[in-house]
C-alpha cells in the first residue's frame, strides 16, 4: 500500500441492510469531533435517485470531515439497485479492483483515516472472477464487521468471520446493530457472538439510533 497511508478499516457487514453505512457514518462523526481529518469511501454502489446519487454516497460524503470528489469516493455507480455484478453486466461495464485501488490511495493522501465500506455482505461478487472479498484483500485492510442483530444473526456472523480468516484478514473488531427491535433473546445471542467471534465487540447500537447518537456508542479498533 501506499506509504502515505496513516490508518483504514474495511467495513463490512453479515449481509445488505445491516447498517453498513449508518455505522460507518457514525463512525466518521466521531473522528471529526476528535478533530481527525477522516474520509469514508463506498467503492461500488447501486441505486440512484433522480439526481442520478446514490444515498449510501450521500451519506458518507455529508459525515466525513474531508471534502472528496465523488469519482473517488465512488469509483463505481450503478443505476439499478442490483447485485453489482448484475448491474455492471447489463451496463456493459467491468468493475476494476485496480481502479478502486488507486482511487482509495489518492484519498489516503487527503485525510488522516480512511474507511472503505463494502457493498452488500463480504463475499458479494463484483464479476465473473471476482467478489467484495478480492477487494478487501487486495486493499490489505483490517476489518470491521457490523453485525444485523435480528433472528439468524449467528450464523452470518461466523460465516463472515470464517470468509475473513481465509484472505488472511485481520478482523479488527465488531458492532452489534439492533435491527430488530423485537428480536427475542437479544442478550444471549450477544453473549454467544461475545464468546464466538474472535474480535473485540466495538459497539452496541439500540434501534432508532441516529449516525450522532450512534458516534458516542462505538469507536475504532485499538
Amino acid at each position: 500500500m501506499n506509504a502515505n497511508i496513516k490508518s483504514a478499516w474495511f467495513v463490512t457487514g453479515t449481509d445488505t441492510g445491516v447498517g453498513k453505512t449508518f455505522l460507518t457514518c457514525a463512525l466518521l462523526l466521531a473522528l471529526r469531533d476528535k478533530g481527525i481529518k477522516a474520509i469514508g469511501m463506498k467503492p461500488v454502489s447501486a441505486g440512484t435517485d433522480a439526481a442520478g446519487h446514490n444515498e449510501d454516497v450521500e451519506q458518507l460524503l455529508a459525515a466525513s470531515g474531508v471534502a472528496a470528489p465523488r469519482r473517488l469516493v465512488n469509483p463505481y455507480l450503478f443505476q439499478p439497485a442490483i447485485a453489482p455484478h448484475i448491474a455492471a453486466a447489463e451496463e456493459g461495464r467491468a468493475i476494476d479492483i485496480g481502479r478502486i485501488v488507486t482511487a482509495f490511495e489518492t484519498l489516503c493522501e487527503m485525510a488522516d483515516t480512511v474507511l472503505v465500506e463494502g457493498v452488500g455482505g463480504f463475499c458479494v461478487p463484483l464479476g465473473p472472477h471476482s467478489d467484495t472479498g478480492d477487494l478487501a484483500e487486495t486493499l490489505r485492510l483490517p476489518v470491521i464487521l457490523i453485525v444485523g442483530m435480528r433472528l439468524g444473526c449467528i450464523n452470518h456472523a461466523l460465516l463472515t468471520q470464517q470468509a475473513i480468516a481465509a484472505r488472511g484478514l485481520t478482523l479488527a473488531g465488531w458492532v452489534a446493530n439492533r435491527i430488530d427491535p423485537e428480536m427475542m433473546r437479544f442478550e444471549e445471542n450477544l453473549t454467544t457472538l461475545k464468546v464466538r467471534i474472535g474480535a473485540p465487540l466495538l459497539g452496541i447500537v439500540p434501534p432508532g439510533s441516529t449516525p450522532t447518537q450512534a458516534a458516542t456508542l462505538v469507536r475504532l479498533p485499538d
